[in-house]
Parts: C-alpha cells; structure tokens; sequence
C-alpha cells in the first residue's frame, strides 16, 4: 500500500458529530495506519516551562490559550502539525486543565495522520471564516470509495439542501480535484458513473460548473488516451 491510498479509505462509519463538528475516532484511525505501515510513529512536541525551563510542557502558550504539536510519521515522511486547545463550542480554553490538553493532543494525531490522507476529505470546510452564519454554510464535501474493487473516490454533496450555489461550486470543486486520483480511462468513467445523479443535477441548475467538469475529464481522457513515449 502507498500514501495514496490512505486517500481512499472510507472512515465514515469511525466519525461522530458533536455540535455540528465532525470527528475521526483516533484509535481507529492510528490502528487503521499501523496496518499499512507497522513503523509508523508520532511525537508529541513539548516546550520549556516558563518558571522551570528544565520542565517540558505538551503545549505552548500564546496570547493568553494554548497550542499542542504533534509530529507525525508515516511512510517514513514526517509531517507536524498543530491544534488549539478548544473547548466544546470549537473556541480556546484559557488555562486549560491536564484532560483537556491530552484531548487535543489526540485531536492533533488525528489531525496529523488525515494530512498523510486518512480521513483528509472530513476537513474540506475547516478554512471556512468561524464568523460565518451557520445557514450560509455549505455542507462538507465527502469523498469515499464506490467500492473495495474499485477504490474509486466518490465526491458527495447533497445539491438540494443548504446553500444550493455553495453546494454546487463545492461538488464540482471536489470533482476536479479528486480526478487526480484516476489512473487510467477506466478509472474516469468510474469516477464520472459514480456520481452521475449529482452532475446530472450540476448540468440543469449550474451549466457553467458542469462544463468546467465536463471540460477537465475531457482533458484527462485526452491525456490517457495519448500513447506514451
């Protein structure tokens, strides 16, 4: 198994949702990385006490809340990465107590092992501005696999409810981007077949987006269809 491949495990039956954020089980999702790589391993980055510099603390103060690092190695690649120490409402917990740190600790893994690709896709919204109305807030795009045989990512997002022109944008987004998955003329058509209803849908209400999707398959399929030198 590769890198690319954590990009297509379905980890939608290992999330929960708890007020209206989504989240990775981090037991699941490490044992999940240890079957594919066996030497994978992680660090929890620690900083000096300012009182005590010889004492290490798992987190780091800044502006009056605290930060947690984790480095993460999987494939022998090793990537960090950070998490605010948040309370229920996604919010900095000033001062925050040993539980709360190791939660975020674990968050952070979690986070950390979705940047080598496992559960990527569940972070699609998380560079939307927090001060946006809860209503104007297109519903994440969902990538999954169509089958175990197949691997082929599936891009998901329900045209019909929430903001339509948000959605729409989003699902064709998706669909161009998770096209650089696709390794063949074979693995296109699945890909398009997959999600077939939705562009169907893309193609009534959004012309314009569905010709941008339309146009970059088409491209790709030129692409594979030309000999290789």
């Amino acid at each position: 198994m590769t890198p690319s491949d954590l990009l297509k495990i379905n980890v939608n039956e290992h999330t929960e949702k708890k007020n209206g954020l989504t989240y990775l089980s981090w037991a699941w999702a490490w044992s999940e990385v240890l079957k594919v790589d066996p030497t994978a391993n992680f660090e929890v980055l620690h900083f000096a006490h300012p009182k005590n510099p010889s004492v290490g603390l798992p987190f780091q103060e800044i502006g009056g809340s605290c930060i947690v690092w984790v480095n993460v190695t999987i494939f022998g690649k090793t990537i960090k990465v950070q998490l605010p120490v948040l309370d229920y409402r996604n919010k900095c917990i000033p001062e925050p107590n040993a539980f709360e740190i190791n939660t975020s600790i674990m968050r952070c893994l979690t986070k950390g092992i979705a940047m080598h690709g496992l559960g990527l896709y569940i972070y699609a919204g998380e560079d939307l501005p927090m001060d946006a109305e809860p209503e104007a807030k297109p519903e994440p795009v969902k990538v999954k696999p169509v089958s175990a045989e197949t691997g082929k990512p599936k891009a998901e997002v329900n045209l019909d409810t929430g903001n339509e022109d948000a959605n729409a944008q989003l699902f064709a987004d998706s669909m161009i981007k998770y096209s650089s998955l696709v390794k063949d003329v074979k693995d296109l058509n699945s890909y398009w077949k997959a999600n077939q209803g939705q562009l169907d849908k893309l193609k009534v209400s959004h012309p314009d987006l569905y010709e941008n999707v339309r146009t970059t398959f088409a491209e790709l399929k030129k692409q594979f269809s030309q000999p290789q030198e």
